[in-house]
């Protein structure tokens, strides 16, 4: 046996999993509150101590963790204009796994500077122009930052042809300067910008989010535990030389606060005779809702399906509903207490699957040309998508996985929807998404077998 321990420092729980990568298999998993605001490493041993109840006691070979304690990886992107620069900065961002709080366009004004440092991130973006176009944007940018005391590292991932101008403007900041995330016109390259922004996860957000005590006890924390997450879906999907994956798929992880969501598909349009519009979109995207949550952000929920969609699916009258809704957003700890509180939290997931999908994915409309009849498609195509995985406390502690998962599919009362239109339901019962993400480090074909194997359908 050779046990590997998985470590994921939530805002809320800190969940260990336990593996043994000699016979791939699950030894098990707990979580216990994360004690980010004492000692984190408490949280940890406290967790540690109910793994072993169910393990027994183990001699971990190595010890391997991702966070978003704190609030995880808080970002500020700027770009030149919001389709093009703006939204690539933003597609780097969220893929390397950063909680992004504020996108700029445009030139830098002097309220929105004093909104970046008043914010406190714990990295900037700095955005702008193709190489060799325009470079006033990002420069004006640069100098604008240049005269306030530093809050945060910088990544400058613009116009070449002034990137290091960029940098002796900010010689008080820390910067890391690398390739342009729109090198040419709508054409993304964001890997470099994310492979920098973990890189400065590992080396300086640890200490500041106090994980630097509980990084005696392990091996490793390898990245943000979005970017687990996103490192296991892309295997999952993908596979690896030796073990195949199960093809393309859509992710949705339910939270508290908000819901990411994973897509990893071409998206290319299905549909003859279809433009794209906008910005191409990255092969493996990510995208965050952070208005919809089960808890924190309840009332983001309730505000894009509506109080009567909310009642229609629970069978609870609006305004008892209204009333169950503010003290769950008052008690976010609260657990459903009988049926009538299953019954609205089925309501509530089902709509925060079904605003998230339906924001991720693409739509397409019809447009006439000079040569007939044609379509619009933006963003990304997701019909031909034959899986969706679920995971997130609502959905995985519920007998109703499938009904709240089928409202990630195409809705005929959308149909400018391009969400997938006939998908099997894969759920996380075991909460191991993010833990095989941070194995796929080491162990890539023994981490994508544990998914194939942990995975379960959920059925309508």
């Amino acid at each position: 046996m050779k046990p590997v321990l998985l470590i994921d420092f939530g805002s809320t729980y800190t969940k260990v999993t336990a593996v043994d990568v000699e016979s791939e298999a699950l030894l098990g998993t707990a979580s216990s509150y994360t004690t980010v605001q004492t000692d984190i490493g408490e949280g940890l041993q406290n967790a540690l101590n109910l793994l072993e109840e169910k393990t027994g006691k183990l001699e971990f070979a190595e010890r391997y963790a991702c966070s978003s304690a704190a609030g995880g990886l808080r970002m500020i992107t700027s770009g030149l204009v919001p389709e093009l620069t703006a939204e690539a900065a933003k597609q780097a961002s969220l893929g390397a796994g950063a909680k992004v709080i504020r996108v700029f366009s445009y030139e830098l004004t002097k309220k929105d500077v004093e909104e970046i440092v008043q914010s406190r991130p714990d990295m900037i973006l700095l955005t702008g122009g193709t190489d060799g176009g325009n470079s006033e944007c990002i420069l004006a940018n640069a100098k604008r930052l240049s005269i306030v005391e530093p809050i945060c590292p910088v990544v400058i991932a613009g116009n070449r042809n002034c990137a290091d101008e960029c940098a002796e403007l900010l010689d008080k900041w820390e910067t890391h300067v690398c390739e342009n995330v729109m090198p040419r016109f709508n054409e993304l390259n964001i890997e470099p910008a994310q492979q920098q922004i973990r890189q400065i996860f590992l080396n300086r957000i640890i200490q500041a989010k106090g994980l630097s005590k509980a990084a005696e006890l392990i091996s490793g924390i390898l990245m943000p535990t979005p970017a687990a997450m996103m490192a296991a879906m892309e295997l999952l999907s993908e596979g690896t030389k030796t073990e195949p994956g199960i093809g393309e798929l859509v992710a949705v992880d339910l939270g508290g606060a908000t819901t990411d969501v994973y897509s990893i598909a071409d998206g290319m349009p299905t549909q003859a005779n279809t433009i794209v519009k906008g910005l191409m979109e990255p092969y493996a995207k990510r995208t965050v809702e952070g208005d919809i949550g089960m808890r924190y952000s309840i009332w983001g929920i309730v505000e894009a399906g509506g109080i009567d969609r909310v009642s229609q699916l629970s069978g609870i009258e609006p305004q008892r509903a209204k009333e169950m809704i503010q003290y769950l957003s008052e008690h976010t700890d609260t657990l459903p207490q009988d049926e009538e509180w299953e019954n609205l939290d089925f309501a509530l997931a089902s709509l925060a699957v079904e605003t998230a999908v339906a924001r991720h994915a693409g739509t397409i409309e019809q447009v006439y040309t000079p040569m007939g009849l044609a379509y619009s498609q933006k963003g990304k195509d997701l019909t031909p998508v034959k899986r969706v995985v679920v995971t997130g406390g609502a959905i995985i502690h519920t007998k109703r996985t499938g009904q709240i998962a089928a409202h990630s599919l195409q809705n005929p009362s959308q149909p400018a929807s391009l969400r997938p239109i006939d998908a099997k339901f894969l759920v996380d019962r075991k909460y191991i998404l993010a833990a095989m993400g941070l194995l796929g480090q080491y162990y890539p074909d023994i981490a994508v077998r544990i998914m194939k194997k942990e995975l379960v359908e959920a059925y309508e």
